[in-house]
């Protein structure tokens, strides 16, 4: 498989995009480092290009506001069941309505499985397409993210703004 590669600014940095041929969005990240963001799939493409990707008119849409844009894109994600599933539930998450771990947890119906539920968002390879940022700490913490908490920050209060 061929993928391209592409970065762009963002007011959060630099954010790169890891595309399929299909356009779909295999992994993200705020970084302009590839090898960062090739090294959070299991299997990285064999080759992989600069070039432009579809999705990066979604994220230029998305910091300007709006938030549904990023909705759309499609990503291609590999792994077991519950990952699976727990990916499509983060999609599912609204722009300023966060959950905690615990709740993610439920709406994938386990609720004992908050760890897992921290793993599949730990996991995630196509960031804010999925958007993982979403999700909390029980008491509204920041909990880890690969792109550091600054970000995860910024992300979630720039979806809290009412629509302009």
């Amino acid at each position: 498989m061929t993928a391209t590669i592409q970065t762009i600014e963002t007011p959060d940095g630099a954010f790169t995009l890891l595309a399929d041929d299909r356009q779909r969005v295999l992994a993200s990240g705020w970084t302009d480092d590839a090898e960062t963001i090739l090294g959070r799939l299991k299997t990285p493409p064999a080759d992989v290009r600069d070039g432009a990707t579809d999705a990066a008119d979604a994220v230029a849409a998305y910091y300007a506001g709006d938030l549904a844009a990023i909705d759309t894109v499609a990503v291609a994600q590999s792994g077991t069941a519950m990952q699976l599933a727990g990916w499509a539930a983060l999609r599912r998450i609204e722009p300023g309505q966060p959950l905690t771990y615990a709740e993610f947890a439920v709406a994938l119906g386990h609720p004992s499985a908050v760890r897992a539920a921290a793993s599949i968002c730990a996991r995630n390879a196509p960031a804010l397409f999925v958007p993982c940022h979403r999700v909390l700490r029980t008491g509204g913490g920041m909990g880890g993210f690969a792109w550091g908490t600054d970000v995860k920050r910024a992300l979630l209060a720039r979806e809290a703004r009412p629509a302009a």
